[in-house]
Formats: C-alpha cells, sequence, structure tokens
C-alpha cells in the first residue's frame, strides 16, 4: 500500500499530467495536433478543392424520387464518397425557383441536399449536410465557388465548397458543386462548442412586409420576427430571441453598433456583396439569401447563395435588365436605390458611421488590389477552368453545351476584371460611387459593352435545353 506521501506525490503528478493534456488539446493547431471542431476531418476529404471528387448515389426508385422532386421530402440512400460508403443517408431535391423552373422545363438536374443524420445519428467525418449545386443558371460552374472563395479571402466565416462527378446509382449525372450547409459542423468550425445561434432568414410572400427578413425592429413581440425564428437552426430559447430582439433595437438605433454587430466581419461581407453585384439577397429587392450568427447579442452575417450573382438576378424576369455597362460599374457607396437602402439597417447604419464607412472602404481597396490586381483572381480562375472543363465537356446533364461553358467562363472573367477597373475608380474618386452621383455623371464609366449578361447563364438556356 502507498504511503501517505507517496500518495500526494502520485495524485500530484497525476494532475499535472492531466493539465498539461487539458493544454496540449486546447493548443492543437499549435502542437500540430487536429483541433477536431475547429479543423474538421471533413476539410481535408470532401472539400479538398485541388481535385474534382466522386460521389455515387445509390436510391432503390429513381424514377419515383424524380417524380415527385417538388415534394422536396426525404428519401433513404447509400452515398459513395470517394470510394468510401455510408448507409442511410437522407436525400432531397432543394430549391425555390431554381426548383420549380427546373421541373418546368423538362430537366432532371435538381440541386440536391444529403443529410447524414436525417434517420439516425452519424456524420461524414463530422459532417452533418452538404448540398450539390447545379449550376442552375450558371454557364461557367463559377458563380457560387468563385463568390466564396472571394468571401473566404477577406476571412469571412464562408461554407466549404468542391467540385465533384455525380453519379445516380452508377449512371454518369454531371458535374456539381458541394458545399457545406451551414449547420452544425459549420458553427463549430467556426464558432467552437459554444458556437451560439444561426438563422436564415426568409419571407413567407414577398408581399409582406417582412421588417424580420430586412433584421428591421418593430417591437419587442417575438411572435413579430417569425420570418428569422421559425428559420433557426438550433431551436432558440425565449431568452435567445429577446435577446436578438434586443439586437437589432441596438441596430436600429444606430448607437453602440459595436456592442451588436461584428463590424470588422460584417463589412468584409458586404465587400464582397457589393463586388459580385448579388441583386437576389440582403442587399436586393428580396433582402434574404444570407446566414445571421448571433452570440452573446453580436450579430455576424453570412454568405449563402449566389447562382444569381454578377448581375443576372434580372434575367428571368418579364423585363430583365441587360445593362452589362450599368452592372459592370454598379455604385460601391450606395448599391441600391433609397427605398431599399434605408430599410436595410445592418448596411445602412454602419455607411452612417463615419469611422466604419472609412473601414468599408479600406477594405475594398484592400480587396481589389490583393484578389484582383496581385494576379490571385487570374490564377485561380485558370485553375478551376482547367480542372472542370473535361467534365463538364462530358457531363450529361447539363443546362447548355460545352461551347456555352466556355463562353460563359470568358464572360464571367471579363465581369469580374472590368468590375474590379471600376471600383478602383470608384475608390479613387474618378467614378461617382453613389446612385445619384452616377445618375449626374456617367462620363468615365468603365466601357462593359463587350460583355453579354446572358451569356453567364439566363431561364432561357432551360427553355431552349439541349437534352
Amino acid at each position: 500500500m502507498l504511503s501517505s506521501k507517496k500518495l500526494d506525490r502520485f495524485i500530484l503528478i497525476l494532475m499535472a499530467i492531466t493539465l498539461v493534456f487539458i493544454f496540449v488539446v486546447m493548443s492543437g493547431f499549435d502542437f500540430g495536433i487536429r483541433n477536431v471542431q475547429r479543423n474538421p476531418v471533413y476539410k481535408d476529404k470532401l472539400f479538398d478543392k485541388t481535385r474534382v471528387h466522386k460521389i455515387d448515389i445509390r436510391i432503390q426508385d429513381k424514377e419515383a424520387f424524380f417524380d415527385k422532386a417538388l415534394e422536396e421530402n426525404y428519401v433513404a440512400s447509400t452515398v459513395v464518397i470517394d470510394g468510401e460508403k455510408f448507409s442511410n443517408v437522407g436525400l432531397r431535391t432543394k430549391g425555390n425557383n431554381s426548383l420549380r423552373l427546373t421541373n418546368k422545363y423538362g430537366h432532371q438536374r435538381y440541386s440536391l441536399k444529403l443529410e447524414f443524420d436525417q434517420f439516425e445519428p452519424k456524420s461524414y467525418y463530422g459532417l452533418d449536410k452538404f448540398s450539390l449545386d447545379s449550376s442552375f443558371q450558371d454557364n461557367a460552374y463559377m458563380k457560387t465557388y468563385l463568390s466564396m472563395d472571394m468571401f473566404d479571402f477577406m476571412g469571412v466565416k464562408t461554407p466549404s465548397v468542391s467540385y465533384t462527378w455525380v453519379t445516380i446509382n452508377g449512371e454518369d449525372w454531371g458535374l456539381f458543386l458541394a458545399i457545406e450547409e451551414p449547420e452544425e459542423a459549420f458553427a463549430k468550425r467556426n464558432f467552437g462548442a459554444d458556437y451560439g445561434q444561426l438563422y436564415k432568414p426568409g419571407y413567407r410572400s414577398l408581399n409582406d412586409p417582412n421588417h424580420d427578413v430586412y433584421l428591421q425592429y418593430t417591437d419587442d413581440d417575438i411572435n413579430s420576427y417569425d420570418n428569422i425564428f421559425r428559420k433557426a437552426k438550433f431551436n432558440p430559447s425565449e431568452q435567445d430571441k429577446k435577446r436578438l430582439i434586443e439586437s437589432l433595437k441596438i441596430l436600429d438605433s444606430g448607437e453602440n453598433l459595436d456592442k451588436v454587430v461584428n463590424i470588422d466581419e460584417v463589412l468584409r461581407y458586404f465587400v464582397v456583396q457589393v463586388f459580385v453585384v448579388n441583386l437576389d439577397s440582403y442587399l436586393g429587392k428580396t433582402g434574404h439569401n444570407y446566414f445571421l450568427h448571433e452570440k452573446d447579442g453580436i450579430m455576424t452575417m453570412l454568405p449563402w447563395d449566389y447562382n444569381l450573382a454578377f448581375a443576372t438576378y434580372s434575367l428571368g424576369m418579364p423585363n430583365p435588365i441587360n445593362d452589362s455597362n450599368l452592372y459592370v460599374n454598379f455604385p460601391i457607396d450606395t448599391p441600391n436605390s433609397g427605398d431599399v437602402m434605408l430599410n436595410r439597417p445592418l448596411y445602412h447604419k454602419l455607411m452612417l458611421n463615419p469611422e466604419y464607412f472609412k473601414l468599408y472602404r479600406s477594405h475594398f481597396d484592400h480587396f481589389i488590389k490583393e484578389y484582383i490586381e496581385s494576379g490571385r483572381f487570374d490564377k485561380t480562375i485558370n485553375e478551376v477552368s482547367a480542372m472542370i472543363a473535361p467534365y463538364v465537356e462530358k457531363d450529361p446533364t447539363a443546362f447548355i453545351n460545352y461551347e456555352d461553358h466556355k463562353i460563359g467562363v470568358k464572360t464571367i472573367e471579363n465581369f469580374i476584371k472590368l468590375r474590379a477597373k471600376s471600383v478602383r475608380l470608384q475608390l479613387d474618386g474618378v467614378i461617382p460611387s453613389t446612385i445619384k452621383g452616377q445618375e449626374d455623371d456617367k462620363s468615365n464609366f468603365v466601357d462593359a459593352s463587350s460583355v453579354s449578361l446572358p451569356d453567364m447563364g439566363e431561364v432561357k438556356d432551360l427553355k431552349d435545353g439541349i437534352h
């Protein structure tokens, strides 16, 4: 039997070892040890962006699944990712207009959602859910990829993406973009174990006031914010809801914004959001297509849904605005009309603050200089284009042909470069950076007449269909 002194010494040694172990785990990155929440295995597997991955989806009745595509109901599937098999995975179609129009024009190339824990507790190396984007209205197959790359470059917490060659029951189905769904795995990776709340505000009808989708404070009644809370990812408590409402109230006042907004990250988010001219967004008339993170009363906006970016949102409308000069030179300080901007407090209130406005423009300067002018963008688009080209060429469900794809790549490349040139001139005061200023003076606009917006993708491509 150990003596009292030896026992005390043993306990002290054991405690010291335990403390060292805890320190090593908590400091995992410094010691070369993977922190499985902040640096999960799935990032290095499915979301390795240096190659095109292979995913085979096996379902019992493929025809029945596609016949009921508009219902968006989950069915059980077996999914083989780069040779590894995962059984009983939830599979469904996804989308709003993209889903409806894909069906209307007789295509089966739906975007898909895969949820590993839909039917039983499990994950893909820690990942609970990801989607497969069909590149609807995206002839280059790059709108979402490039947008997410820009957000990631600017330090915004961004869903991981990678290209995948999808087969269904062994039959070639096409090139899709895998996108990490912002749920628990995403939240843990970006915000830690105590990750707070995550919302995806969305309207029931565009004809409703939708003040909550726009993040406007109206009153203290929880029911007034249904479009936020019914779209919550983590079942918020009444206390969580009241805390967010209080944050919106402070935002509405325009005072002490640093108490309720992650100022720096939100400004960096808006830099990319404005640059890519995504009008189906918080800064557009719809006011949606974003995730809102909240922890300890601090709000952060996160990116989502960019298939209609680069000024292609209006191309599916009855009277589309096909004006590349307008959108390449779109003003960076008032990126929409007054009736929209005044009702987007998370942007408008920040821009009213001289310090934050200056920081916004500083971030914009950094983005243009380091992402575009440095040659980084050229390298990225050339590498990605070369990697996916063989897959696009053989894509059996593509909305467009391979020649249209090559035109789409060249068009989005030209748009981005001309857009960067205009932003640089706006930052330097050569081109007005507000709608009012541009109404009075277009003399120094960057000439974008060489860019045809429909070449990046439009609904007409589905109508004309190649299949």
